[in-house]
């Protein structure tokens, strides 16, 4: 556990909740450029709509559900208990809970043929998830953020607000992709002139 006095900039796990951290919408619209979505997806870790409402400016047709009704979508729906995806649901776009995130790429590979997950870049960095991350499991892209995204602090947070020291990348998994994932380094910030 992080002793939360000697580094005042976190905090420990148990005081995180359901450990709601809102996506930029900066970083649906990043994904957006690089990744071509189906229509219709779910996004079952919705908090209060941060990645869905871009979505849905975007013309998808967005199923949002939460274990915590948080006033947008569907609250009390634990996502990993789910069997079977809503109808016509053919991708899962979310930011899940860090602590479960293998959990949610796991789940949702089981439910649809596409699925993307915001997660630390650190994700790679595991034995544990050698099944979801390797060759063979899917992943085909990991699109990494060449800058950091603006600080996502924890639900309720009345700390500093700062630049986010972790970097961040969508991971996309599709059913039947067989090779190495491919890197592509994406922006939120317009690139400069060269």
């Amino acid at each position: 556990m992080v002793n939360a006095a000697a580094n005042p900039g976190r905090h420990p796990l148990a005081d995180r909740g359901h450990d709601l951290y809102e996506t930029p919408a900066v970083a649906v619209q990043a994904l957006l450029a690089a990744e071509k979505l189906p229509r219709v997806v779910w996004e079952p870790a919705c908090g209060r709509g941060a990645i869905g409402l871009v979505l849905q400016a975007a013309g998808h047709t967005v199923y949002a559900s939460d274990l915590v009704d948080r006033g947008y979508g569907t609250g009390g729906i634990n996502f990993l208990g789910a069997r079977k995806a809503p109808p016509g649901v053919k991708a899962i776009v979310t930011n899940p809970p860090f602590k479960l995130a293998q959990e949610f790429v796991e789940k949702a590979l089981e439910l649809v043929p596409h699925v993307v997950m915001l997660a630390r870049l650190a994700f790679l960095e595991s034995e544990r998830r050698s099944h979801i991350l390797e060759p063979g499991s899917g992943l085909r892209t990991v699109h990494v953020f060449r800058n950091r995204l603006p600080m996502m602090n924890r639900d309720g947070w009345v700390g500093p607000q700062s630049g986010s020291a972790v970097a961040y990348a969508w991971f996309a998994w599709e059913r039947g992709h067989v090779g190495p994932a491919a890197i592509n380094r994406i922006s939120w910030k317009p690139l400069p002139d060269r």
